[in-house]
């Protein structure tokens, strides 16, 4: 994997865990803890934050090296002093991994404590291999459309989709530090490994596009899928899901 991109990742990293608490509202100024305490709370976050991005950092090495991740391990990054965050921090990591990555860290064998990375939702394809290069899994540009997708009954305006790629700071024709270029990897690369169709909305005149899930991502995983995994990135069911929800349930009491 390139060094650069392991540069970039902790941008990534950094931005998107900071722009989380630059959103969580502060306490007003008469319950506001003396300056001190806040000093050292900030003083605690960056020390979390580096130590998040340190741990993501190591597990995608060993995700794209195909090598088995022991606890003690994981434990090794994060600093002597500092053990006792752990599980923050491995809570943070594997939020993180998640969200950016599609990548779920899962605990295989309890006894031995040890750890797989795998993609999201049943899907089987990350794009670590870009010709002979390994580069970051890109699974999660992928789980977006197709929740996205799902969220707009099954078929989604190609201007939706990028309206909300748009708000993670992927654009059309601007290369990404972890997706590289989002328009080939979604109209090209994507629809050519079966997840995704493209194509002209019919009549549209102008031309329109939309995307829908392809067969792949129908064999792979589901509308149930989508919504376990919306309940784990929200806390909850958005109204806008109740449809989906709903949805879910029949395809699963339909099923024999």
């Amino acid at each position: 994997m390139p060094v650069d991109q392991l540069s970039d990742l902790r941008k990534v990293v950094n931005q998107l865990f900071l722009s989380e608490e630059a959103a969580t509202p502060s306490p007003s100024s008469a319950s506001s803890p003396p300056p001190s305490s806040v000093e050292a709370e900030a003083l605690l976050q960056d020390a979390l934050l580096a130590m998040m991005a340190d741990l993501v950092e190591f597990l995608l090495l060993k995700y794209c090296a195909n090598e088995p991740i022991t606890k003690a391990e994981m434990l090794n990054v994060v600093p002597g002093d500092a053990q006792g965050r752990f599980p923050d921090v491995l809570s943070r990591a594997s939020e993180c991994l998640l969200l950016v990555f599609g990548l779920d860290l899962k605990e295989v064998d309890p006894g031995e404590h040890t750890y797989a990375l795998a993609p999201t939702m049943g899907l089987t394809w990350d794009g670590v291999l870009s010709g002979q290069e390994l580069s970051l899994p890109k699974t999660g540009l992928l789980v977006v459309v197709l929740v996205v997708i799902s969220l707009q009954g099954d078929r989604a305006p190609e201007e939706v989709i990028w309206e909300t790629l748009g708000v993670m700071g992927v654009c059309a024709g601007m290369v990404h530090c972890i997706y590289g270029e989002p328009r080939a990897l979604l109209t090209q690369v994507c629809v050519q490994e079966g997840y995704l169709e493209y194509r002209q909305v019919p009549h549209s005149d102008p031309a329109r596009y939309e995307f829908l899930w392809g067969p792949r991502a129908h064999a792979e995983t589901s509308r149930l899928k989508i919504l376990e995994h919306l309940l784990r990135v929200n806390g909850r069911v958005p109204r806008s899901c109740r449809f989906l929800a709903e949805q879910a349930v029949r395809e699963e009491e339909e099923e024999p």
